[in-house]
């Protein structure tokens, strides 16, 4: 079977869309050859509007117009699905769904039902995030059916310094000094497991999953959806 074109909504930021495309190809370990990758169409749209100008400090333009637009591009591309590797951005979910034909992979929502199926980890999950997407409440929404609550960092400005750092000199070694300390202090309040729901935050991914608390990447979760999208009939 050959595998069906996904959409990718990308540039926020570009080097984490490029690790979501790094994260696709080694889910594939048994490809053997370019054929058997999966077909991808990018819009590596580095000009969506900030996220964080619109949602925390309300001067910046609503980046809805932006993802529809590009939503509706790499549908005319050909692409039979749409996933997009910005946790933020997914508060603009209904606009990009509302604006193509085709499924859109909402990696909120394949997160949290990844969630509610592990064993033992207790009702509160430690969200690893922008403050921006505390605010609009996406994961506290998603995860309310399944009786699970979230628990946030208690500092926000860190948590914002640590993506600005990360934006601007990639991961560096007190961005991830940040993530750890906060990873350590949701652990010590309670929460069974962790959400890395941040994409400049999965840059560091690696570090934070090897630590003693349970930390999951939702670029991951959406990487299996992809794999599994892809190989099933439409």
């Amino acid at each position: 079977m050959i595998p069906r074109p996904i959409g990718i909504l990308g540039g926020m930021g570009p080097e984490a869309t490029i690790l979501f495309q790094q994260k696709l190809m080694s889910a594939l370990p048994d490809a053997t050859g370019d054929e058997h990758h999966i077909p991808l169409f990018i819009d590596m749209n580095t000009q969506v509007p900030s996220r964080i100008a619109h949602l925390i400090t309300g001067t910046g333009e609503d980046p809805s117009l932006v993802l529809a637009s590009m939503a509706r591009r790499l549908e005319g591309a050909g692409a039979t699905a749409l996933a997009m590797p910005c946790n933020t951005a997914h508060h603009y979910a209904g606009a990009i769904q509302n604006a193509v034909d085709i499924p859109f992979l909402n990696m909120i929502e394949l997160s949290a039902a990844y969630v509610n199926k592990l064993n033992e980890t207790g009702p509160r999950v430690g969200m690893l995030a922008s403050p921006a997407v505390r605010l609009t409440g996406l994961f506290d929404k998603a995860l309310a059916p399944f009786h699970k609550e979230t628990l946030w960092p208690s500092d926000s400005d860190k948590m914002l310094d640590a993506i600005q750092l990360i934006k601007k000199h990639g991961p560096t070694e007190t961005a991830k000094t940040i993530l750890q300390q906060t990873s350590d202090a949701l652990a010590k309040a309670g929460a069974g497991v962790q959400l890395i729901a941040c994409s400049e935050f999965s840059l560091l991914g690696k570090a934070l999953q090897n630590q003693p608390q349970r930390c999951i990447d939702t670029l991951d979760i959406l990487v299996a959806a992809i794999i599994d999208a892809v190989h099933t009939d439409p």
